[in-house]
């Protein structure tokens, strides 16, 4: 079994101090929205790596590349553009801690920041990102993303309004779950939703932790918290 913490959204800052985690983690899962340095402390704290992806808070982490001599941007080496030593699964099928988790960012397109894009927009970084799964051959474990599938969990207003391109993505891909954040549940506790044939969608805004069986798809979950 893996332990996962996952986050998204909102600061909690008693995790920082290790107080509400119930077992050591063995993975830090970054659904978006969240200070660097927040991700940073939490893989730290914990000695787990961390996955994440970047939602449209983050800051715009396209064109970062890095190589033997470390990161560079148009050709020009830089500093590591986002949390030190975790891995951007955006638009990437990753292999961390025993789980297969593939990765998209961002949400509905609503203005002109960063990590936004039209349905269209994301619908073409959805099939790269199936096609690269298929050629790694692996089963997907966690489908992780900044927004949720349309009407599985998301809102009404457009900056809320979930992808329908996620739902051919689970059918492609059969994750036993989809992990998002961004849509906030204000002190309420979101319920778990069935996307696909047994895909699991998980609002994770504040932090959840659960445990996964890579084996068998079985997932525990255990304490929840979630903002106000």
């Amino acid at each position: 079994m893996v332990r996962v913490l996952a986050v998204a959204d909102e600061v909690v800052d008693s995790l920082t101090y290790g107080v509400g985690i119930e077992e050591k983690p063995d993975l830090i899962l970054g659904a978006g929205d969240l200070p660097f340095s927040y991700l940073e402390i939490l893989s730290t704290l914990c000695d787990a790596p961390c996955v994440f992806v970047p939602g449209n808070h983050d800051a715009d982490l396209h064109g970062y590349r890095r190589g033997r001599t470390g990161w560079t941007r148009s050709g020009l080496p830089t500093d590591d553009p986002g949390p030190a030593g975790a891995i951007n699964a955006d638009g990437r099928t990753v292999r961390v801690a025993g789980l297969t988790i593939a990765g998209l960012g961002g949400c509905r397109r609503y203005n002109a920041g960063p990590n936004q894009y039209t349905e269209r927009a994301q619908r073409t970084r959805a099939a790269r990102l199936r096609l690269g799964s298929r050629l790694r051959r692996r089963d997907i474990d966690i489908l992780l993303t900044h927004s949720p599938a349309r009407s599985v969990g998301d809102g009404d207003d457009l900056p809320h309004r979930g992808f329908r391109c996620y739902h051919p993505l689970v059918a492609s891909l059969d994750p036993v779950l989809l992990v998002h954040g961004h849509v906030h549940p204000f002190g309420t506790r979101p319920d778990d939703r069935l996307i696909g044939e047994r895909t699991t969608s998980m609002n994770v805004v504040g932090y959840c932790q659960f445990t996964i069986d890579p084996a068998t798809g079985a997932v525990a979950v255990g304490r929840r918290r979630y903002g106000a």
